[in-house]
């Protein structure tokens, strides 16, 4: 079974990174760190953004296992790193979907009411749309 963990480094995804070590000890972890793209980019700023965009996942790419490491407590165990740039909702939906994921788990900031409404919310967007059962992490 491969099991998706949306980690942005905040506190609700390192409980979700908990979660999915502790819980499924045998399967394949993949996290997913998804480089948000500001929208309304256009000319010569295209260029310059996806150079940009390019160096932020190299570094992405190169933080990721040892914060993980860092979270977990069997140093030993495998997992994998995948970066994706554009909106997080939409990017975790489509990662899992076009990976044959078979469970997603995200953390979320347990935000309600009106500062839920204005600021829109990740999780509950995953929630909505994934294709696989999701486990929110709070």
């Amino acid at each position: 079974m491969a099991i998706l963990v949306a980690y942005d480094g905040s506190a609700p995804a390192q409980k979700a990174v908990e979660h999915a070590f502790t819980t499924y000890p045998d399967d394949e972890i993949v996290l997913l760190r998804v480089i948000e793209a500001a929208d309304g980019s256009t000319g010569a700023g295209i260029m310059a953004a996806q150079e940009w965009f390019r160096d932020r996942e190299e570094e992405v790419s190169t933080e990721l296992p040892e914060e993980i490491t860092a979270i977990i407590s069997d140093s030993d165990r495998d997992f994998r790193t995948e970066t994706a740039v554009g909106k997080p909702a939409r990017e975790v939906v489509r990662f899992a979907e076009d990976n044959d994921i078979d469970h997603i788990i995200i953390g979320s900031h347990g935000r309600s009411g009106l500062s839920r409404v204005l600021l829109g919310s990740v999780a509950e967007t995953i929630v909505r749309r994934s294709p696989v059962p999701v486990t929110v992490m709070r």
